[in-house]
């Protein structure tokens, strides 16, 4: 391929870049999950997580770093998470990452990325250590492809 080529086809947008989102996170949530409802009367859950990362640190002691991450879930997952989900449930969330712009009340632009869940799965009771008899419940909602329908469904913070 000559030098023309190339960039006569750089110019034209094409790129040859592998394109993924996708999050797979495990953690606590930090909160009861928040049920609301869409102009359209579908259900959304709104859920802080807490992803705890460990490391050895100078002095030979492991330290704790906590990652804090918001999640939404939708229709009968979010339902679902609402009913069994407290604060200090330990997740499996799997999803993509999402990113949202808006205007505060002073005009100022806010942004922020979330985690948009394809699947909640259920490790355990709060503070259980995932020591419920083994049984996991999941939460999922009909894979990728329905879930990415909600993406552009209204939904204001």
């Amino acid at each position: 391929m000559s030098e023309n080529t190339k960039r006569n086809d750089n110019e034209k947008g094409r790129t040859d870049m592998i394109r993924m989102n996708r999050v797979m996170l495990v953690g606590n949530l930090t909160r009861d999950p928040v049920i609301r409802k869409t102009s359209k009367g579908m259900s959304v859950a709104d859920l802080g997580l807490a992803v705890n990362d460990g490391y050895g640190g100078k002095d030979g002691k492991g330290e704790e770093n906590a990652c804090f991450v918001d999640v939404i879930a939708w229709d009968k997952q979010a339902e679902t998470c609402g009913e069994y989900l407290r604060k200090g449930s330990p997740i499996l969330v799997e999803g993509r990452l999402q990113y949202s712009q808006w205007k505060d009340k002073e005009g100022q632009s806010r942004n922020k990325i979330k985690v948009s869940a394809d699947r909640v799965q259920f490790m355990g009771r709060p503070g259980g250590g995932g020591k419920d008899g083994g049984r996991k419940t999941e939460a999922r909602e009909g894979g990728e492809r329905r879930s990415r329908r909600f993406r552009d469904e209204e939904y204001s913070d």
